[in-house]
């Protein structure tokens, strides 16, 4: 069945939210209105003396003033709202409708097996995208965007010759600092075809002022988006996207986003249980001269070649051509020490 809304839920949190704010701001009117310079407790136990008070379980001690103790409530009321109703996460705009709905189902159907292997995927690959996000300055949510571009796949490849993480066409590639040739396509790298991304999105966001546009921009091209914003004189995404003219793909690119970034944050809520995150891959860096060829140094190192592979995908015929002064690759934690060895077997 297709879950509740998230965005319902999101609002009730807001709404408790506001509520214990406001019981904060009241309870503080009344104490300042109302100052009492000793608590009631404090004031029965001076009036019955200590032993009676004790008796009574009344502590002369408390010498709290009401101001505080009433501020001290209202506080730990707020925390309690908070603590239990944060407000969810998003920092791309959140719409709910019927072609968000469908992606949802479809994912919790047809498309599950799919989208549980990018939830499983997305462990990896997070704190590698994040950080770069957000030294952009970008939401965080456009992680999502990778997510269904490519499922979190270096060797995704779309019909449009797109390829990598984030799909990036030859000519934005290179436009955006990417090297793509026979022996290497850095759009297969995730640390570098996710700054290349990032500045991508970036300078789209300035050009539309919207991210629903940006990413529109992104699957179409901003030349085209350019045209249907002149021509249909709106900015809005919904209105153009229901225009004849606007690209289907993109007519379903935005729900999509939307639709992943729902259930991703909530998985369980939406029946995705029993997952299996994948580890980060944990690596050193190591430059090794030009005709290195991985299957060779894993043989030397002892490893699984397809280890070396996984953590390459950017060499694309899995080697360094001898043309090639130095190159950068990775090599597993642990294993710098081998690599030199092989790098200095080889000279």
């Amino acid at each position: 069945l297709l879950a509740p809304p998230l965005i319902g839920d999101a609002a009730d949190a807001i709404a408790r939210e506001e509520a214990a704010e406001a019981f904060a701001q009241k309870a503080k009117a009344l104490a300042e209105r109302f100052p009492v310079a000793e608590s009631t407790a404090t004031s029965r136990a001076k009036s019955l003396g200590t032993s009676r008070a004790k008796s009574l379980g009344i502590s002369a001690k408390a010498k709290q003033p009401e101001t505080e103790k009433t501020q001290a409530k209202a506080k730990h009321f707020q925390n309690r709202f908070q603590s239990v109703d944060q407000k969810p996460a998003f920092d791309l705009p959140v719409t709910y409708n019927r072609k968000v709905r469908n992606w949802i189902r479809y994912f919790q159907t047809n498309g599950q097996s799919h989208f549980k292997l990018w939830l499983e995927r997305s462990a990896r690959y997070e704190p590698k995208i994040l950080p770069l996000l957000k030294e952009k300055g970008l939401p965080q949510d456009l992680l999502f965007l990778a997510m269904i571009e490519s499922g979190f796949s270096a060797r995704a490849t779309s019909t449009a010759s797109a390829v990598g993480y984030w799909q990036f066409i030859t000519a934005t590639a290179n436009r955006y600092g990417l090297k793509t040739s026979w022996w290497i396509d850095e759009r297969r790298d995730i640390v570098k075809s996710t700054v290349a991304a990032a500045s991508y999105l970036n300078d789209l966001y300035k050009m539309f002022d919207s991210w629903y546009l940006a990413a529109a921009a992104y699957n179409m091209g901003e030349g085209r988006t350019k045209r249907l914003i002149a021509k249909y004189k709106t900015r809005n995404y919904w209105e153009l996207s229901k225009k004849s003219d606007f690209p289907r793909e993109t007519e379903e690119y935005v729900p999509k986003i939307i639709a992943a970034m729902l259930i991703a944050k909530a998985p369980h809520l939406y029946g995705f249980h029993n997952l299996k995150p994948q580890k980060p891959y944990e690596y050193e860096v190591f430059d090794v001269p030009g005709g290195t060829d991985l299957e060779n140094l894993a043989y030397f190192a002892g490893v699984d070649k397809e280890i070396l592979r996984q953590l390459n995908p950017e060499l694309v015929k899995g080697f360094v051509p001898q043309f090639i002064d130095r190159h950068t690759i990775r090599v597993p934690k642990g294993l710098l020490p081998k690599a030199n060895e092989f790098v200095r077997a080889s000279l």
